[in-house]
């Protein structure tokens, strides 16, 4: 099954629209990125192709103790273009190496 790009990006541009309008939002803010791995994620590989495109990583344990993968880009535009582009990118890196989206956030 090949993940629905289209449908990601939809949900992402709502859901920035949610926040908009409910909050005065920074003009720059670091886009945190959460994606969860299924069976036989390559952490270490994760971690590197993220790196190495200019993204920090952490790994991550949930509220319930689950294990994913942080991804962060530092001071961008605080826009749900950027936010996408972020989220897009760090997706199709990650999807090979056994991770799912999971959701973005935001600090500024």
């Amino acid at each position: 099954m090949s993940h629905d790009f289209a449908a990601q990006k939809a949900e992402t541009y709502a859901v920035w629209d949610e926040i908009a309008e409910a909050a005065d939002l920074p003009d720059v803010a670091d886009i945190d990125y959460a994606f969860v791995p299924v069976e036989g994620a390559d952490w270490d590989g994760a971690e590197a192709a993220l790196s190495e495109a200019g993204f920090e990583t952490a790994r991550v344990d949930d509220e319930d103790g689950r294990p994913y993968l942080a991804a962060r880009l530092p001071d961008q535009p605080a826009t749900a273009m950027a936010v996408w582009l972020g989220e897009e990118a760090a997706t199709r890196m990650l999807l090979p190496l056994g991770f799912q989206p999971d959701g973005w956030g935001f600090e500024g």
